[in-house]
Parts: C-alpha cells; sequence; structure tokens
C-alpha cells in the first residue's frame, strides 16, 4: 500500500490536477496530505487559495480517503461546523473502488467547485439559496472567498 502511496503522491508532484499543489503535512507521513486549490476562474471562489486536507487510511487503496476542507467556503457540499467535510458520492465506502487515484478524487473536488450538487447537500439551506436565487449564492460565495481564502 504505502508502494501505491508513494507513485500517487510522486505522480501528483510531476503532474497536478489543474490549479492545485500537493505537499505532505508533515515530512514523513504519506498517508496526510495537504492539497492547496486555486480556486477556479468563473466561479466566485476565483482568487481564492483553498486548504484540503486528505488523510488515506492504513486500508487504503481498499478503503476511500477522508478529504476535508480547512478553509472555510460557502458551499451546499461543504459543511461550516470547522470539520469541513464534503458530501461525495465518489468517496463513500460502498462507492469508492481500490481502482481509484487521488488524482481523480481531487479532480472531482475541484469539479464540485464549479459545479456544486445542491441534490447531494449537507447543507440544505445553501442548496436551496443555490438552486432558487443563484445571485445570493454568488455573492455570500464571493464574500466567505475574500474574507476567508486570500492568499
Amino acid at each position: 500500500m504505502t508502494k501505491r502511496i508513494t507513485k500517487e503522491f510522486a505522480d501528483l508532484q510531476t503532474e497536478p490536477p489543474e490549479d492545485m499543489k500537493v505537499d505532505l503535512i508533515t515530512e514523513n507521513d504519506l498517508f496526510k496530505w495537504v492539497v492547496t486549490i486555486n480556486g477556479p476562474k468563473d466561479t466566485p471562489y476565483a482568487g481564492g487559495l483553498f486548504l484540503v486536507h486528505v488523510i488515506l487510511p492504513n486500508e487504503y487503496p481498499f478503503k476511500p480517503p477522508v478529504i476535508n476542507w480547512k478553509t472555510k467556503i460557502y458551499h451546499p457540499n461543504v459543511t461550516n461546523d470547522g470539520k469541513g467535510t464534503m458530501c461525495l458520492g465518489f468517496l463513500r465506502d460502498g462507492e469508492w473502488k481500490p481502482s481509484s487515484r487521488m488524482a481523480a478524487a481531487l479532480e472531482y473536488v475541484r469539479q464540485l467547485m464549479i459545479e456544486p450538487v445542491p441534490d447531494d447537500a449537507v447543507d440544505p439551506a445553501i442548496a436551496e439559496e443555490y438552486k432558487n436565487n443563484r445571485k445570493q449564492f454568488f455573492k455570500t460565495a464571493k464574500q466567505w472567498t475574500t474574507t476567508y481564502a486570500k492568499p
């Protein structure tokens, strides 16, 4: 398993997903990563710098990674309880496949910033706003980006 993690981490160093940088949280622990995401352009997150922690379980790749936002983000698929838990079907125990790669998981995270999935939300109020008052959603998300995600 360590060999697989080492290979995936090395691949992400040489070819990171668009607008991302992947590092180890601590130098000697391959199981804990910090990902820096530049907010995608044409989204309310543009101009922001977001930190996400990835924890790979000892059973990886047979068990999915745990991905948490460390930078506050106004998003229907991310909790605002200080834990930054994401709702991603792809990362659920029953849906994660050992053939899945971290590069794909990180791409999915970025795609979620571009296109939230309000029907699979962890924050129903933000999801409702995203669906029914997109202008207000963008305004608040941009304010949070300015407040919490500035480099």
